[in-house]
């Protein structure tokens, strides 16, 4: 029941969601849960892939002046942490504005665009042993390619690989950094069990495994190999 999934999760120390983007159930779902949790135990932090490193300053800057409960427009607390019009806000707001008005710090989870142009021109792989084995990154082209019609240049699929893989790096080391009991909340691929930042947070802090809850659409599948709940 929902009940007893808030049970569950709000005795763990790092819990990552992993959503399908344009899905308004998603959204719901986590809005449910950054709402319901702070109310079982105090929220160390919350992360999302949709806010980039070069956000954080002002969305630190914002949240510390809603803390004075002022009258503002959700949409213009969107500009003044110059939201990415990438991430619809009629789909993130109520997330967002939840988790900017609350008392936790609200951290970036993602790489800059800048980083990002970097690893397509010059792809590097993060250090790991579980996280770079070769049937992770088989699995993780298999989804880039199905992705992109399985229209696309060997090269161009290496470039998009090593993105994956240190988005989940970098999302991996923000949760182990981050404030507990912490919330990250991320696309269901970079949320994954067997391909995703549960990989890297083994590959760096082995006792520090986060758990997993997948929000799916029906007919998809997810096993205990990809998520704890779903």
């Amino acid at each position: 029941t929902p009940d007893q999934l808030l049970a569950r999760l709000s005795v763990e120390q790092r819990v990552v969601v992993g959503e399908k983007h344009d899905n308004p159930y998603h959204h719901q779902i986590e809005l449910w849960l950054v709402q319901q949790l702070p109310l079982r135990r105090s929220q160390g932090s919350v992360l999302m892939e949709m806010i980039n490193p070069n956000q954080q300053a002002k969305v630190d800057q914002v949240k510390h002046w809603l803390q004075s409960n002022p009258t503002v427009r959700d949409s213009r607390v969107a500009e003044l942490i110059d939201w990415q019009p990438g991430w619809k806000w009629s789909l993130y707001g109520d997330v967002i504005m939840a988790a900017m008005r609350a008392p936790y710090p609200l951290w970036s989870a993602n790489l800059d665009r800048s980083e990002i142009m970097a690893f397509y021109q010059q792809p590097s792989f993060p250090q790991g042993t579980l996280s770079v084995r070769p049937v992770v990154q088989k699995a993780l082209e298999e989804t880039i390619r199905t992705s992109h019609g399985g229209n696309i240049e060997p090269q161009q699929l290496h470039a998009m690989l090593a993105i994956q893989q240190q988005r989940d790096r970098r999302m991996a080391e923000r949760l182990l950094a981050a404030p507990t009991p912490a919330l990250l909340i991320a696309g269901g691929y970079h949320a994954s069990k067997s391909v995703g930042v549960p990989l890297h947070v083994q590959d760096l802090q082995p006792t520090a495994l986060p758990t997993v809850l997948m929000l799916a659409e029906p007919g998809v599948q997810v096993d205990k190999q990809v998520a704890d709940y779903l």
